[in-house]
C-alpha cells in the first residue's frame, strides 16, 4: 500500500503569529496572506506548473492539540482511510476525528514523541 506521497504543508506555532509572519515576509520573501500563510504551487524541473501545492503557515498552534510541539507537518497520502486503518492495526495512536471538505480528506496520528501528524488525501486531480 502506498503511504506518504509528499509534503502537503508545514505549520509553525508562534507566540505572535502576525509578527512572525511579517518577519518571514520581509526577510525571506514569503507571500504571507491575511490568514497567516501561503500556498506554494508546484512546478516541474522546467518551471511548468503541475497539479499540487504545499501550504505554509504560522498560527497560535491551537490546531496542533493535543501536541505541545512547535510545528506540525501535513503529509500527502494516496488513500487516507486505508492508511488510517493500517496505522491502527500497527498500534499507532490514530485520532478518531477525520474531516472531509472541498480541500480533501484529513486525518491525524500522534508520533511516538507526541507530535501530531496531519495526513491529507487531496481532492481528485491535485
Amino acid at each position: 500500500m502506498k503511504r506518504v506521497t509528499g509534503i502537503g504543508g508545514v505549520f509553525f506555532r508562534a507566540n505572535d503569529p502576525q509578527a512572525l509572519g511579517d518577519w518571514y515576509k520581509t526577510h525571506l520573501g514569503i507571500d504571507v496572506q491575511s490568514w497567516g500563510g501561503t500556498v506554494f504551487r508546484w512546478a516541474d524541473e522546467n518551471g511548468t506548473p503541475s497539479a499540487g501545492t504545499t501550504t505554509w503557515s504560522v498560527s497560535d498552534g491551537r490546531y496542533f492539540a493535543p501536541s505541545q510541539s512547535g510545528f506540525m507537518i501535513n503529509y500527502r497520502v494516496a488513500d487516507l482511510h486505508a492508511l488510517l486503518q493500517q496505522l491502527r492495526a500497527e498500534g499507532c495512536q490514530v485520532m478518531d476525528q477525520t474531516e472531509e471538505s472541498e480541500y480533501g480528506k484529513f486525518g491525524w496520528v500522534m508520533d511516538p514523541e507526541g507530535n501530531k501528524v496531519e495526513l491529507w488525501e487531496p481532492p481528485e486531480g491535485q
